[in-house]
């Protein structure tokens, strides 16, 4: 990976010559460089990225899976590139064919009975889900105002359900898995719905699933589920065999289409059949072997996207699954496997693994006992970094403490998962000064992420009031 000491646009000095050949012109509010120190700018910090073609990614929760370069050149294709979506129906028919299909694949993938896919995020296909709850609710006359959620979720779900407007209820874990009886006793008739992840964020399967189904069932709430994790039951298993009502899912995750960066992504949202028709409009359907959009639906949300969702990276998640085909099945399986071998070589290493046992997709370690030493996750993430490996996801989920979470997928080899794990162990055994200064090799070192967070500086205009 390159290494420069790359400068901000505005800090680019302008060549001498330039000034000579200036005219007189108003001022443009955008730094004033040629087009050959920009492309030069952009080329460099290309060249300094890192990405799932670059290494190893093993950030926890998020499936950095490979993307196949077969997708990229299918969008590519001109008869979808000049496609537009205020076009008539008719001229399109070849899109609603492949968005037809693919919500037909992800029921079966799935076991709902209908899908959406205009969500275009994780997040955003979480609140269409609550939305829905909410409706459904709305139409039988009962007022439930709670969503109960355990503290091992992921920390958009409460979100999610506070912006459509439910009271969050957290219930604590036992041994890493959903407490029965804390669930229970916070079913209420004001209960709405539960949002669970299985597996959990700590990559351990939710065993009482069928369980948590019923007691939701005899409430009269809805079982939500959260389809981070879908990468690992593929053909194993699905939602609606374990009991859940709505799915949201992350295509950009489970189906390898690139994410990172801010998007963009694909977060379509199944149903049971009894829920369908709060889906959002409009819905593709097929009369006379026409596809058309169906605005007909009273009791839908209403829209939630400006048209039918991330139509490019859906495509790409139509190809990946035409791909894989019934090798979905043996993505999970290599998946479970890199992923339990590799937390086995690291508490071998010395890494203390909470809540230890089998896992699914990914695992949870906690770097706590390194603080006698003064040592940080933060600190073991950032000398990761010296060695070429991309950090694993720190400090989540919040119920483990200096928690490193690490996700490998099915696509790493043995020699990867090997390589990753004796730089681990080395790490474990390092000068403290080395690690808590660490990284040593990066053009930019540590910054002061509070700062960062606090004080935004995202545009030219930010950049210029700084």
């Amino acid at each position: 990976m390159a290494k420069y000491d790359e400068p901000l646009l505005n800090e680019i000095e302008k060549r001498d010559d330039d000034k000579i050949f200036e005219v007189e012109r108003e001022k443009l509010n955008i730094p004033n460089l040629n087009e050959r120190e920009v492309v030069k700018h952009f080329i460099h910090l290309s060249q300094m990225n890192y990405g799932v073609d670059t290494g190893f990614y093993p950030l926890g929760s998020c499936t950095m899976k490979y993307n196949y370069k077969l997708m990229e050149k299918v969008v590519k294709n001109d008869k979808i590139n000049y496609v537009h979506p205020l076009q008539n129906e008719k001229s399109v028919q070849g899109c609603l064919h492949i968005i037809y299909e693919l919500e037909k694949m992800l029921c079966s993938i799935t076991g709902m009975d209908a899908f959406s896919l205009q969500p275009c995020a994780g997040a955003h296909g979480e609140l269409t889900g609550m939305l829905i709850a909410k409706a459904y609710f709305e139409s039988i006359g009962e007022e439930r105002k709670e969503v109960i959620i355990p503290d091992s979720a992921h920390g958009t779900n409460p979100a999610s359900a506070k912006m459509a407007g439910f009271e969050v209820t957290e219930i604590p874990s036992k041994n890493g898995k959903v407490d029965m009886n804390a669930l229970k006793n916070a079913i209420s008739e004001k209960t709405a719905a539960f949002m669970l992840t299985n597996p959990n964020t700590l990559g351990i399967f939710e065993e009482e699933i069928i369980d948590i189904a019923e007691e939701m069932k005899k409430a009269g709430a809805i079982l939500y589920y959260d389809g981070a994790n879908m990468n690992a039951i593929l053909g194993k298993t699905n939602p609606g065999i374990m009991g859940f009502d709505i799915v949201h899912l992350n295509l950009h995750k489970t189906f390898a289409t690139p994410h990172g960066g801010g998007g963009p992504g694909a977060g379509p949202v199944g149903v049971k059949k009894y829920l369908e028709k709060f889906l959002p409009v409009p819905r593709v359907c097929k009369k006379n072997g026409d596809y058309f959009f169906d605005y007909n639906r009273p009791y839908s949300i209403g829209k939630i996207s400006n048209f039918y969702g991330n139509f490019s990276v859906l495509l790409k998640a139509y190809a990946y699954i035409l791909l894989k085909g019934r090798e979905l099945e043996k993505i999970t399986e290599r998946a479970v496997l890199n992923s339990n071998y590799l937390m086995e070589k690291l508490r071998n290493a010395g890494y203390e693994v909470p809540f230890y046992g089998r896992r699914m997709h990914e695992f949870v370690l906690s770097l706590s006992k390194l603080r006698e030493r003064g040592i940080k996750a933060i600190d073991v993430a950032k000398r990761l970094l010296d060695y070429g490996f991309h950090p694993p996801t720190i400090y989540f989920p919040l119920i483990v403490e200096e928690a490193f979470m690490i996700e490998p997928t099915e696509d790493e080899s043995k020699k990867t998962l090997d390589e990753f794990a004796d730089t681990m162990k080395k790490i474990l055994h390092e000068d403290e000064e080395i690690l808590k200064n660490s990284p040593h090799n990066m053009p930019v070192r540590r910054v002061n992420e509070v700062m960062a967070v606090r004080n935004a500086i995202l545009t030219w205009n930010d950049l210029k009031i700084h």
